[in-house]
């Protein structure tokens, strides 16, 4: 069944969020320590509002050096992972930058043993890893998807309108529709650089929601759905996202 849910990134944006009556709230986890500090008041809001949680992973700390990753991020991740579970999170986004195009090639192979053992860490905490599209294409994505069977992908439709003439949704649709098991949705105008990346309400850009929505659907896509957009925009992006799936 189709979930639609809220973004939030603090404490404070999770409780107006929560308020609105979603079935869940992605909430940001970067920190391990001020994490923790959350945990009684998470459970508490949980249970409130009777929502579950979404984890979204903080950014590495360096995506072109594995030696950081190693070291510092894998640990942080593991770290998180074990928070996670104790807030019955089972749905996990992680950026994780491996864009063919412009990362070192002998750099890929040694991140990708590293997001292997973090879709490890994932199988034993019983939280399902999907891998965010970035800039990267679907072609990036696929050497990825063969060497980890349980990845997942979080389709973020936003940001595949960036650094391309034409949404590449269509492409991650088509290519690697069975590993889109979340999705992203806000809008913007295109372009090229991270200031491009508005998070608009959905119809405030050029995103052809309706096509795209419609071409997941005739897939079966069945899963999650987070509108990565302010808290006040959320009711009209809700309700241009039902008329999608309707349509």
């Amino acid at each position: 069944m189709i979930m639609i849910g809220g973004r939030a990134h603090s404490i404070e944006e999770l409780l107006e969020v929560a308020k609105f009556g979603y079935p869940f709230v992605e909430i940001s986890l970067d920190d391990p320590a001020t994490v923790a500090g959350w945990i009684p008041q998470l459970l508490e809001i949980k249970d409130t509002y009777g929502i579950s949680f979404l984890a979204h992973y903080p950014n590495e700390d360096n995506p072109l050096d594995v030696d950081v990753l190693r070291n510092k991020f894998l640990p942080r991740i593991k770290t998180l992972m074990d928070l996670s579970r104790q807030l019955d999170i089972t749905k996990a986004t992680l950026h994780f930058w491996i864009d063919q195009r412009w990362a070192p090639a002998e750099l890929i192979p040694r991140k990708l043993d590293l997001l292997s053992r973090i879709v490890d860490y994932g199988n034993e905490y019983g939280i399902t890893i999907c891998i965010e599209n970035l800039s990267e294409r679907t072609e990036s994505f696929g050497p990825a998807f063969n060497a980890i069977p349980d990845l997942r992908m979080t389709l973020d439709i936003g940001h595949a309108q960036l650094l391309s003439q034409h949404n590449t949704s269509f492409r991650f649709i088509e290519d690697h529709f069975s590993r889109i098991a979340h999705l992203h949705v806000h809008d913007n105008h295109g372009g090229t650089s991270v200031k491009d990346d508005l998070h608009l309400p959905l119809g405030d850009g050029i995103v052809d929601y309706p096509a795209i929505i419609a071409s997941l659907m005739n897939r079966g896509y069945d899963s999650t759905i987070t509108m990565e957009v302010k808290p006040r925009d959320m009711s009209r992006t809700r309700q241009t996202l039902e008329d999608c799936m309707r349509g």
